[in-house]
């Protein structure tokens, strides 16, 4: 079975993000607490990216996925803001305290690029 993820979507982390939020407290915070879990728990793509790995016919599956937001979780321990990950044959850059990806390229792009506004790169096998 195929679990691709459509592009546009969230990509969700190992457990839903309800099953971890607190109900006590007052109202006010819990749409906070609910967001700031929601956010750290997702890989978001901005719309740049999705029109260039539209484009670039860039598909990624959820295995795929799964090892990209380790390598932004792996990023983010460093202190990086905005990273280049490296798989197989796509690039992104990722802007990691957001974690949203920026844009996507494939291996032909990749060829002849240079890449600038990043600090740091993580490349994966």
């Amino acid at each position: 079975m195929s679990d691709s993820v459509k592009i546009g979507h969230y990509f969700p982390l190992k457990s839903s993000p309800l099953n971890n939020v607190k109900t006590a407290g007052p109202k006010s915070q819990q749409p906070s607490e609910f967001q700031d879990l929601l956010d750290s728990k997702v890989l978001k793509f901005s719309h740049h990216a999705e029109v260039r790995m539209k484009q670039r016919g860039i598909q990624l599956q959820a295995d795929s996925l799964t090892k990209i937001v380790n390598a932004v979780d792996e990023a983010a321990s460093k202190g990086a803001i905005d990273s280049l990950i490296v798989f197989k044959d796509i690039a992104m850059i990722v802007n990691v305290p957001s974690r949203t990806v920026v844009t996507a390229m494939d291996g032909k792009q990749m060829q002849s690029n240079v890449f600038t506004q990043i600090d740091s790169a993580v490349i994966l096998s």
